[in-house]
């Protein structure tokens, strides 16, 4: 059983940046891709950002294209997801996820996840 603890989510103005942090419980995670998603009030969970197992390979959402950068440290058994410029919009409980995925953007390709850690962005 893989435990995902998020932190590093707050309240920051819109252009901002915010950079979350994901911990895996073991070292099984080095062999799982991981990803971040995103819930807002009233709206289904959506798919921000994945990585592949490596790191070599990483997918992005559009609307979060050339703003966020996912990247892991496998020995830190950690994911982050940096987020530059923010805005309004982007304002949701931020989920990682851990999995066999391979399309990265199913919620459903993830067997293990976070509590979760709120961003709320000022316009």
């Amino acid at each position: 059983q893989v435990q995902l603890v998020e932190s590093g989510g707050g309240l920051v103005q819109a252009g901002g940046s915010l950079r979350l942090s994901c911990a895996a419980s073991e070292r099984t995670s080095s062999r799982l891709a991981l990803g971040w998603f995103r819930q807002a009030p009233g709206k289904e969970r959506e798919f921000v950002a994945g990585i592949s197992a490596s790191g070599t390979n990483t997918y992005y959402e559009n609307s979060v294209k050339g703003r966020f950068t996912i990247s892991r440290d496998n020995a830190k058994n950690t994911v982050y997801l940096q987020m530059d410029s923010l805005k309004p919009e982007d304002t949701a409980v931020y989920f990682c996820a851990a999995g066999g995925a391979s399309s990265y953007e199913g919620t459903w390709e993830y067997d293990y996840w976070g509590q979760g850690t709120q961003v709320t962005v000022s316009s």
